[in-house]
């Protein structure tokens, strides 16, 4: 098992494309997400648990600082996203248990990571649908499978933030 090694890291991209072909037995089936994981909250636990749940090991696609400022501009009275530096997330993402491995991306959706990658089993929050999903005709165009998990924790990130924000008015 991956998670329980040392493997369990943060990975550029070639690297771990090189540690998938070279012992896929370890690997596949290799289900990925995608996503900020900015602020880690208990539904990011249970999320990445019920992803892992489905394959052998799991990879996360974590935005890069850059990509998230793309994807989530600055509001009023919002500060800038990401609170938490992508070295850190990245960080704290590779110790969790159901965690194999993260790869950071700078691009605002993952589809390049996903053609690069070829993760048997795509998994994204159950508040997506596959048919507006922009990663889902690369996945679903090498025979991979996309599974929508449903949040056991409705929280967010934005919804935390808000939190602090109204708190210290």
């Amino acid at each position: 098992m991956l998670s329980s090694g040392p493997l369990n890291s943060v990975y550029s991209l070639e690297v771990l494309q090189h540690l998938i072909a070279a012992n896929p037995a370890l690997w596949r089936p290799l289900v990925m997400t995608n996503g900020c994981f900015d602020l880690l909250h208990a539904g990011h636990v249970r999320y990445l648990q019920a992803a892992r749940n489905l394959g052998r090991s799991l990879v996360i696609g974590l935005n890069s600082d850059q990509s998230v400022q793309m994807i989530k501009p600055a509001k009023l009275g919002q500060p800038l996203r990401p609170i938490i530096p992508q070295a850190q997330r990245a960080e704290v993402l590779a110790a969790l248990r159901s965690v194999d491995g993260v790869v950071i991306f700078s691009e605002p959706t993952a589809v390049s990571l996903i053609h690069a990658l070829e993760p048997d089993i795509y998994v994204k929050g159950g508040d997506y649908r596959v048919e507006t999903l922009p990663e889902a005709p690369t996945v679903l165009g090498y025979g991979g499978k996309i599974s929508l998990i449903q949040f056991e924790v409705p929280s967010s990130t934005s919804g935390i933030i808000n939190r602090i924000l109204e708190r210290a008015e």
